[in-house]
C-alpha cells in the first residue's frame, strides 16, 4: 500500500483515454516522485504496449493508485484532505496566478472529452494554461508538466 501522505503534489487522470499519454506521465511523476492517481474507467488496459513503451521501466517506480470511479477518488481525496485543483479550458485563472498548497492534487481530464460538469463542480480551483487565439489544447501530458513544474517551483518540493 502507497503512503499517500508522504506525497505533496498528485496528478490525477479522470478516464484516461490515451495509453501513450499517461505512459508519459507515469514517468515524469517517477521521475519528480510525484504520485499518480488514476479514475476508472480508463479507455485502455494498463498493461497496453503503449503505455510500456512510453512509461519504459520507470512505470514500475511511479507511486499509482487506480480508483474504481470518480465516488472512490473522492472518498480517498476527504481522507487525505487534499484540495482538488482542475485543469481545464474552460477556467478564467492562469496556472501562474494560482497559489499552490501542499497536498493539492492536479485534476486533468480525458484527452477527448475534459472532464463532466459534476466534476467541475467538485473542484476546489479551476486554472488553464493561457494559449494562443485560436488554439484548443495542449498534449496532456505537457499540460502535466507545466502545472507541476509551477507547483513544485511555488512549493520549493
Amino acid at each position: 500500500m502507497i503512503d499517500m501522505s508522504r506525497y505533496p503534489l498528485r496528478i490525477a487522470l479522470y478516464q484516461p483515454d490515451i495509453p501513450g499519454n499517461t505512459g508519459t506521465i507515469l514517468r515524469l511523476a517517477a521521475c519528480l516522485d510525484l504520485a499518480v492517481d488514476i479514475i476508472e474507467p480508463a479507455g485502455f488496459d494498463l498493461s497496453d504496449r503503449n503505455l510500456k513503451r512510453a512509461g519504459m521501466d520507470y512505470i514500475a517506480a511511479a507511486a499509482l493508485t487506480r480508483h474504481i470511479n470518480w465516488e472512490r477518488f473522492l472518498e480517498a481525496q476527504a481522507a487525505q484532505g487534499r484540495r482538488l485543483v482542475l485543469a481545464t479550458t474552460k477556467a478564467a485563472d492562469p496556472y501562474t496566478r494560482f497559489a499552490f498548497q501542499p497536498g493539492d492534487t492536479l485534476l486533468f481530464g480525458r484527452e477527448s472529452a475534459g472532464v463532466p460538469d459534476h466534476v467541475h463542480e467538485r473542484a476546489d480551483g479551476r486554472i488553464v494554461i493561457p494559449m494562443a487565439n485560436g488554439q484548443r489544447s495542449l498534449n496532456i501530458a505537457m499540460s502535466v508538466a507545466m502545472l507541476c513544474g509551477e507547483a513544485i517551483r511555488q512549493l520549493s518540493v
